[in-house]
């Protein structure tokens, strides 16, 4: 088979192709919810990761979609990516994804098929990984490629975790280091180093499973998943929804390896700027490099924990024990007119 570049066939990539979060609100504003459903625990109000519903008094339905432009040129790659991304939104409320349908755009006349099967086997392998069948989908020949999932999963009604429930004094953790838009950004451009590549590639392609053992948590306050909007933008979406504000050390931020050779060439997503703009008059200290990371639009990027301040030691452990590390990287604090400020940026 020839040998496709799948980032050549599209203007975006990744989760750098949301909507900047500005224009979102504005779109989201024009289009009220005029019905109540007494059932819909989580809708768009609070900018959460995926829609819940109530099935009973005991159990909730999660449902959520998210789907994206090429960000590498492998295409089994560029699948598995996608359906991380796209499953991380279940696993951000707390919960344990149950199946997932295909969503696929592809340029026939362009791009063969059979590199599209290569996009769904990727996308398979990972929910194979995930414990569930990807059980249909729909597809559509359009201009350029994207693929995601619709993905469907259960909780418990008390361990549904929220974006807007975090308190002033919780701690702020982070499960994956920074710079997937950077690297991928600059692997379109041909000026990336194969090893960090792989790098971005393999926490892109790391399900955040985790999430599920954190809805059972009592000491987790809030959670959600840091994708297209960036650190700033998915930690400022807590601090409103709660009505808190946030400070964030800058050096403790965990950021991909070798990530300064390409922000000190100013090597970044357009979307990084888009999402600065959103964010500017909120957030205060920030510098060049701290701009270029906190803004990245990460694609299947960490998860962003709130922990009581008084269970900072059985977290930590309890990540541990999971094989995995939590990056402490600020706190919560009382609400401020600079919501987030950056220190040591």
């Amino acid at each position: 088979m020839t040998t496709v570049n799948l980032t050549e066939y599209a203007h975006g990539a990744g989760c750098g192709c949301k909507i900047a979060p500005a224009t979102l609100e504005n779109i989201l504003k024009q289009t009220p919810q005029h019905t109540v459903f007494s059932g819909l625990m989580v809708g768009n109000e609070t900018r959460d990761d995926a829609a819940v519903f109530a099935l009973d008094d005991k159990n909730c339905i999660i449902s959520t979609t998210d789907f994206f432009m090429p960000i590498v040129d492998d295409a089994f790659t560029f699948g598995a990516i996608a359906a991380a991304n796209a499953l991380s939104d279940i696993y951000a409320m707390g919960g344990k994804p149950l199946l997932a349908l295909a969503v696929l755009g592809w340029p026939v006349d362009k791009l063969p098929a059979a590199v599209a099967s290569q996009v769904l086997e990727g996308a398979r392998k990972v929910c194979e990984e995930a414990g569930i069948p990807l059980a249909g989908g729909h597809s559509i020949d359009c201009v350029e490629p994207f693929f995601g999932l619709a993905a469907t999963g259960m909780v418990k009604r008390e361990n549904l975790k929220r974006n807007n429930t975090a308190q002033p004094g919780d701690l702020i953790y982070l499960t994956k280091p920074l710079g997937s838009g950077i690297l991928t950004t600059a692997a379109k451009r041909k000026q990336v180093e194969e090893a960090d590549l792989q790098e971005a590639i393999r926490w892109m392609t790391q399900l955040n499973s985790i999430g599920e053992k954190l809805g059972e948590l009592p000491y987790v306050t809030a959670l959600t998943d840091v994708t297209g909007f960036g650190l700033l933008g998915h930690l400022l979406e807590v601090c409103e929804g709660s009505n808190t504000s946030a400070d964030i050390f800058y050096d403790r931020v965990p950021l991909m390896n070798n990530l300064t050779q390409y922000t000190s060439r100013m090597i970044y997503p357009d979307n990084t700027m888009r999402n600065w703009q959103s964010y500017e008059k909120k957030v205060s200290g920030i510098g060049t490099e701290s701009l270029l990371t906190l803004c990245d639009p990460q694609t299947n990027g960490g998860l962003l924990v709130c922990v009581q301040n008084n269970s900072q030691k059985i977290f930590e452990r309890m990540m541990i024990d999971q094989n995995l590390t939590a990056y402490s990287i600020g706190s919560m604090n009382e609400n401020r007119e600079n919501v987030i400020r950056i220190l040591n940026g």
